[in-house]
C-alpha cells in the first residue's frame, strides 16, 4: 500500500512538472564538461537500430538470470537505460544567437577590415539562405524526436572521412598503474582486465550497470532511498524525477557500440558493424592474431583461471612475428583499405575477418616495456602498427611491464562511454581482482581453446601490406610528443581565488602561442553534450577578445599594468570562459549548428552559401590549437595528434595541486618550446594570483 501511494504521489508531481518547460540549469550543465572526449573534431544509418538495442538492454533488467553475481560489477536497482526515454532533446540554437557567437569568436582572429567583410557575409547569411536552411533544420528536428539534429550528420562526417584513423581520429587514454605492484605483471593484469571488461559488458547488457548520472547534490540523489524510489517511476518521466533532486542523467545510447563492434571500410562511407552474438576475444601479440571464448554458451564469464591459462599460452607461443602483419592495413587510407579488404575476402579470408570484426574487443599484448610517459604516449597512440587492429571500437593495450591504455576508434562514440568503461575496469581490477600474482592458471588444454588466425595472402595483398607499413612509418615518424607537469599550483588554489581552473589552463595556451609565434589562432576545446538525447560534442572557443587582451598584457606589456589590473583581466577571462562553457554544455555553441546547416545544404545539392566559402570560416575551422581535458582516478594521461599539419594536439588536466600537459606536434611546430612557454605563462598567472608583480 505504502509503495503504491508513494508511486501515485510521484506521478502527480511529475504531471505538474510536465506542464512547465524545464531547462537544465546553466551552471549545472557546464560542469558536465568533465565528461569530455579525448578529441572530437572530426547514422550508422540506423538510429532505429540503436533505439531497439537500448530497449533490449533495458528490457533484460528484471529477467531471470542464470549468471552468478560474480559475473557482474554491481547490480543497480535502477535499470541502465531507465532515463534514456525522458532525456531532454538537444536544442537547435536560434540562428541569430549562432551568428552572434560566431562573430564574437572571429573577432580576435581577424583585423578590422577582415572582420567587417565576415560580419557582412554572416549577416547576409542570417537574413537570407541561412534563415531558410535553419527553418528546414528545425522542421527536420521536430520530425525526428527520437534523436538529435547533430547525430546523423556527425556519424556521416566520421564515417565518410577517407584519412587513416591513426593519428587523425583514434585517441588514447592510459591507465594508472595498479597500486599493488605485483598486479602489474603483464599476464596478471591482462587476465584481470579481460575479466573486468567482460563483467562490465554483462552488467550493461543485463541492464544492471548504474545509469550514468551527474549528481550535483549526491547526498540527495546518489542514495539507496532515491534509487529505490526512482526505479518505479516510468522511464518516460524518470529524468524529471532526477532533475528534482539536482541530478542529471547522461545519454547512454553509445554504450551499445562498445562491444563486438568494428568500423568496416566501405567505398565512400564506412559502416559500423555490431554483432553481439560474438563470445570471443581478439588477442594480438607480435602481429599474430588469436581468438578464444571469454563467455561460455550460457552467457557466463569463462572461469578466470581458464582465461589466465589461455593468455599464458599466447604469451609463451613461439610463433615468430609475421613478416607481413595484417593489422597494419587498418592504418591505411580508407579507400585503399576497402580495396585490400575486398581482396582478402576474395582470397578466402572472410571467416577469419568475421571473427576479428565480431570479437568483444581487442587485447594487444606488446613485447616492449615502457621507458617513460613519452614512450607510453607514442606506443598507445600509434605503436608500430603491426600489433593493432585500429578499426575495433576499442583496444586494451598492455605493455611488457603492465603499462596499459585504451586506444579507441572515434566514429561510434565519444569519450564519455569509454571513460566510464575505463573507470569501472580500473576500479574492479584494483579492488576486486579475480587472479593474483600467486594464482595458478587452470590445467586446461589452451592449445585447443585458443585459435591462431591464419590468412591467405596473394601478391597484391603482400604489396599492399608493405606499402601500408611504409605509409605508417612515414606518418608517425613526423610526430613529436612532449609533456610538462607544472607543480606550483593547481585547482585548489585557483578555486580559492575564484578563478576557473579550465579557463586558466586555456589562457596559458593562448599566452604561450602568442609568446612563441606572435599570433592568436583558432582554438578548439571539446565539450560533451551527453546531457541530451543522442548528444555528441560542442566546441568551446577559448580564443576570445578577453584572452587576446590579457595575453598581450602578460606577454608584451608586463611592466605597463599593475597586479590589480592584471588580476582584473584574469577575472574577465575566467568569467567569459565560464559563460562559453555553460553555453556549449547546453548545446548553445555555434559550431555544431553551422555544421548541420552546411550538411543540410550539401544534402540538398545546393552550392555552398558564401558564409562557408569565406576564408575566415576556413581559418576558424583550421584548429591550430586542438585541446581536450581529462581527469580521472583511473587515467594517467591521454593524448591525440594535431588535427592540422601546423597545429598542436593539447591534452591537459588541472589537478588539485598541479597541472599536466601532454602535447603533440608535427615538424612545422616546436612542441618543446611551446611547453616552455606554457610553463612560463602558468608561472606568470600564479604570480599575479598570489599578488606578486611580473618580473
Amino acid at each position: 500500500m505504502r509503495l503504491r501511494s508513494r508511486f501515485t504521489l510521484c506521478l502527480e508531481k511529475f504531471k505538474n512538472i510536465l506542464r512547465v518547460k524545464i531547462l537544465p540549469k546553466a551552471n549545472v550543465m557546464a560542469t558536465l564538461l568533465s565528461a569530455q572526449c579525448a578529441v572530437c573534431l572530426r547514422k550508422p544509418g540506423s538510429q532505429l537500430h540503436l533505439r531497439r538495442a537500448a530497449a533490449r538492454i533495458s528490457a533484460r533488467c528484471y529477467s531471470s538470470r542464470t549468471a552468478s553475481s560474480a559475473d557482474y560489477l554491481h547490480q543497480s536497482v535502477v535499470p541502465s537505460m531507465h532515463y534514456q526515454k525522458s532525456l531532454p532533446r538537444l536544442p537547435v540554437p536560434k540562428l541569430e544567437d549562432t551568428i552572434r557567437r560566431y562573430l564574437a569568436a572571429q573577432k580576435p582572429l581577424l583585423d578590422n577590415d577582415q572582420f567587417a567583410t565576415t560580419e557582412k557575409i554572416a549577416q547576409d547569411f542570417q537574413n537570407g539562405v541561412g534563415k531558410q536552411l535553419h527553418e528546414e533544420l528545425v522542421a527536420q528536428d521536430k520530425a525526428n524526436k527520437h534523436t538529435s539534429y547533430i547525430s546523423g550528420p556527425w556519424f556521416d562526417m566520421y564515417l565518410s572521412a577517407r584519412d587513416s584513423v591513426v593519428l587523425n581520429f583514434n585517441p588514447f587514454m592510459s591507465f594508472n598503474p595498479d597500486p599493488k605492484a605485483g598486479y602489474n605483471e603483464q599476464l596478471v593484469r591482462s587476465t584481470n582486465m579481460v575479466c573486468s571488461a567482460v563483467r562490465f559488458m554483462k552488467t550493461l547488457r543485463a541492464g544492471l550497470l548504474e545509469p550514468e548520472v551527474f549528481h550535483l547534490n549526491p547526498a540527495k540523489s546518489d542514495t539507496d532511498s532515491f534509487k529505490n524510489f526512482i526505479r518505479w517511476v516510468p522511464s518516460s518521466l524518470s529524468w524529471y524525477g532526477a532533475y528534482m533532486v539536482n541530478a542529471y542523467p547522461l545519454d547512454m545510447s553509445q554504450y551499445y557500440r562498445l562491444f563486438n563492434s568494428t568500423r568496416i571500410p566501405k567505398r565512400g562511407r564506412d559502416e559500423l558493424l555490431t554483432d553481439d552474438k560474438g563470445r570471443h576475444l581478439l588477442v594480438m601479440r607480435k602481429g599474430n592474431m588469436y581468438v578464444f571464448d571469454v563467455v561460455d554458451r550460457d552467457g557466463n564469464l569463462v572461469k578466470p583461471a581458464e582465461i589466465h591459462s589461455h593468455l599464458k599460452y599466447i604469451l609463451s607461443d613461439s610463433t615468430p612475428a609475421p613478416s607481413l602483419p595484417l593489422g597494419i592495413l587498418t592504418s591505411e587510407n580508407r579507400d585503399v583499405w576497402v580495396g585490400l579488404r575486398e581482396k582478402l575476402v576474395a582470397t578466402g579470408n572472410a571467416e577469419a575477418l568475421g571473427l576479428v570484426d565480431s570479437a568483444l574487443f581487442c587485447l594487444c599484448l606488446d613485447e616492449e616495456s615502457m621507458r617513460d610517459h613519452i614512450h607510453i604516449s607514442h606506443n598507445m597512440l600509434h605503436g608500430d602498427g603491426c600489433n593493432r587492429w585500429y578499426d575495433k571500437s576499442f583496444s586494451i593495450i598492455i605493455a611488457k611491464d603492465g603499462q596499459a591504455a585504451i586506444n579507441f576508434e572515434h566514429s561510434w562514440g565519444d569519450g564519455v562511454a569509454v571513460l566510464r568503461f575505463q573507470n569501472e575496469v580500473f576500479k574492479d581490477t584494483t579492488e576486486k581482482p579475480l587472479v593474483h600474482p600467486d594464482s595458478a592458471p587452470a590445467a586446461v588444454d589452451s592449445a585447443s581453446a585458443v585459435r591462431r588466425l591464419q590468412f591467405h595472402l596473394d601478391r597484391e595483398l603482400e604489396s599492399g601490406i608493405k606499402k601500408a607499413k611504409e605509409n605508417f612509418d612515414s606518418a608517425v615518424s613526423k610526430l613529436t610528443i612532449a609533456a610538462i607537469e607544472f607543480k606550483k599550483g593547481g585547482k585548489e588554489q585557483l578555486k580559492k581565488s575564484k578563478l576557473s581552473p579550465d579557463a586558466v589552463a586555456q589562457l596559458s595556451f593562448q599566452m604561450a602561442f602568442l609568446r612563441q609565434y606572435g599570433q592568436t589562432v583558432a582554438t578548439y576545446e571539446s565539450c560533451s553534450t551527453a546531457a541530451f538525447k543522442h548528444g555528441r560534442t560542442e566546441t568551446i572557443r577559448p580564443a576570445t577578445v578577453h584572452t587576446k587582451r590579457c595575453s598581450h598584457a602578460f606577454v608584451r606589456e608586463p611592466g605597463k599594468h599593475s597586479v590589480e589590473e592584471l588580476r582584473a583581466m584574469l577575472n574577465e577571462c575566467s568569467k567569459y570562459h565560464g559563460q562559453l562553457t555553460k553555453e556549449a554544455a547546453m548545446g548553445q555553441g555555434f559550431d555544431r549548428h553551422l555544421f548541420a546547416l552546411r550538411y543540410l545544404a550539401n544534402s540538398k545539392g545546393q552550392s555552398l552559401p558564401s558564409l562557408y566559402t569565406d576564408p575566415a570560416y576556413g581559418a576558424i575551422n583550421h584548429n591550430i590549437l586542438s585541446t581536450s581535458t581529462l581527469t580521472s582516478p583511473a587515467v594517467s594521461l591521454g593524448g591525440f595528434a594535431p588535427v592540422v599539419p601546423d597545429g598542436f594536439g593539447v591534452g591537459y588536466g588541472v589537478h588539485d595541486n598541479w597541472i599536466g600537459c601532454n602535447v603533440s606536434a608535427y615538424p612545422s611546430r616546436n612542441v618543446h618550446e611551446f611547453l616552455q612557454c606554457v610553463h612560463k605563462s602558468l608561472e606568470d598567472i600564479f604570480s599575479v594570483v598570489e599578488g606578486k608583480p611580473l618580473s
